[in-house]
């Protein structure tokens, strides 16, 4: 791991740099400061966002890289970038600031809301059955339903309690639970030679490009059997984006059954597909204490899908 350099030198007995700085100093304004200039990749910009100066900015964020003994952003051109420990910090900043920013909420704390995130078709069929229930079992308790284009749905920063993700999620310190397990189907241009047919295998898809969501999606080239992995891919930051793709002819894409009825659009025609895996959808949350109303949103949600 790199480290930051002090220019005043080191410190201690026998030297003429500042002494390290304990843990006390390091404050919520570090940790604003440093997700500012996380978010605009520039100093002068996060200063305006956070209506302070410059140099001010720099110093906040020079004296938060001091305490950790690691360099957070690399320097060394224009448009700042995180270093890898700087992304892995990101997250663990955004989730403290959320957590802080949540506590002193007072008109929240009458009504403590259980944020739900999802970053496309939520919770599928079940979406509404699980927010009308929700609201009979549970009115002092909204539960908010959050779209939020991120692979983790808004989870790992803290912006949400919970989440229904699809697919296979890698984020450290996630708990997750399958639910059930969706069919694909392709998405592919409404007035296109495949939307006419009752059903598609994948190799159908190969010869053109599929357009795939990088951000939150699940769908990849290895979705495919090696020999028949698609000509070309498009990539897409998120959902609206993956279906204007898809509606102007510029490839197909792949998703779960539920996006035909979450997302529907007329430029795009749903094809169900006969060889595809299943997508399983999860709840997820953090590991460790959380919302305390988390245990019965899982238990209803098992009981929703139960039902069918």
């Amino acid at each position: 791991m790199s480290r930051p350099e002090d220019p005043a030198g080191p410190a201690g007995p026998g030297g003429t740099g500042r002494p390290a700085i304990p843990s006390r100093a390091v404050e919520l304004r570090h940790l604003r400061a440093f997700l500012a200039v996380a978010e605009e990749g520039n100093v002068t910009r996060a200063a305006a966002h956070l209506g302070l100066t410059q140099p001010a900015v720099s110093r906040t964020l020079a004296a938060l890289e001091r305490h950790l003994g690691l360099r957070l952003v690399d320097r060394s051109t224009h448009h700042l970038a995180l270093t890898p420990e700087g992304v892995a910090f990101r997250d663990k900043a955004a989730a403290a600031v959320a957590a802080f920013d949540e506590a002193l909420d007072t008109g929240r704390l009458r009504h403590w809301p259980l944020r739900l995130g999802h970053a496309w078709s939520a919770f599928g069929p079940y979406t509404t059955p699980l927010l009308r229930t929700w609201q009979e079992r549970h009115p002092a308790t909204p539960l908010e339903l959050l779209r939020i284009d991120d692979r983790t749905a808004g989870l790992t920063r803290g912006e949400v309690d919970a989440a229904l993700l699809r697919g296979p999620v890698q984020a450290p310190g996630l708990v997750t639970e399958v639910l059930f397990t969706e069919a694909r189907v392709a998405a592919v241009t409404s007035d296109g030679p495949l939307a006419s047919r009752t059903s598609l295998r994948l190799a159908d898809l190969a010869d053109g490009p599929v357009v795939v969501n990088t951000v939150s999606g699940t769908t990849t080239p290895e979705l495919w059997p090696p020999h028949t992995r698609p000509a070309a891919t498009l990539t897409v930051a998120n959902t609206d984006d993956w279906l204007t793709a898809i509606a102007a002819g510029r490839g197909s894409g792949v998703s779960g059954a539920s996006t035909a009825a979450m997302h529907p659009h007329p430029g795009v025609a749903y094809v169900p597909l006969d060889d595809a895996p299943g997508v399983p959808v999860l709840l997820a949350r953090r590991d460790g204490p959380g919302h305390p109303a988390l245990p019965k949103l899982a238990a209803l949600a098992r009981e929703i899908v139960a039902r069918g």
